[in-house]
């Protein structure tokens, strides 16, 4: 079967995570199965296959993507509110690393983000990571970081409130320290990049700007062996 070029998603998408936040109600989704298919579920499923294929000419690694669930685990959540009202896709690279950096992508009913790194390291690789920002190449990923910030790019607030024990307290890449995990973003601003047609193309851009924070990150499997 002849796939269909994706051309950006419909209004209807952001209808449905309209009225979905409206009435966030297990009656009212069952009623819309139909609608979940054709308007939130089917043209996400086209963007990632699209989208994979741009990731892997841009990085020469295959690419799966995971289109998160709509229903939340309220399991621990004091909201048990039973839907996300939002959508997020994520693509993770086809590499032997066991926790390589991904691409991300968030859209709801007001803003559309992209983002990409590693949202929480593993203890081996959060040990690495400091060893590097502690060492020559320190200065280096701070310098990439902070290229991304000037040119829009948006980082959260470290994890930690402070320095890791065994590294001085005035620290130059003290924040950087602080982190347990990495990850940097593009916030695109109102929906309307989801609707366009050159969608795909935006994000190419936008995932080709925020690919050094990829290549530091894929560096990092090299070094997971450095003594402690």
């Amino acid at each position: 079967m002849t796939q269909i070029p994706f051309t950006g998603f419909s209004a209807c998408t952001i209808t449905f995570m309209k009225q979905l936040k409206a009435d966030n109600n297990r009656d009212w989704f069952q009623t819309r199965k139909k609608v979940i298919e054709e308007d939130y579920k089917t043209p996400a499923l086209a963007f990632s296959t699209t989208m994979t294929e741009q990731l892997h000419s841009m990085t020469g690694l295959s690419h799966t993507s995971k289109l998160f669930r709509i229903h939340r685990d309220v399991r621990f959540s004091k909201d048990k509110t039973p839907y996300n009202t939002h959508m997020h896709i994520s693509f993770t690279p086809e590499h032997p690393m066991a926790n390589p950096p991904c691409w991300f992508f968030g859209l709801d009913t007001e803003k559309l983000t992209l983002g990409c790194g590693i949202f929480g390291f593993e203890a081996t690789q959060l040990q690495t990571f400091r060893s590097r920002i502690d060492g020559p190449e320190g200065d280096e990923i701070a310098a990439i970081l902070q290229g991304l910030i000037q040119n829009g790019a948006r980082l959260d607030e470290p994890e930690l409130k402070r320095i890791p024990s065994g590294y001085a307290k005035d620290h130059p890449h003290e924040a950087l320290l602080r982190r347990k995990g990495l990850a940097v973003w593009s916030d695109l601003g109102d929906v309307s990049a989801a609707l366009d047609k050159y969608l795909i193309t935006t994000c190419r851009t936008e995932f080709d700007n925020l690919k050094p924070v990829f290549d530091l990150l894929l560096r990092q499997d090299q070094r997971l062996r450095i003594p402690y």
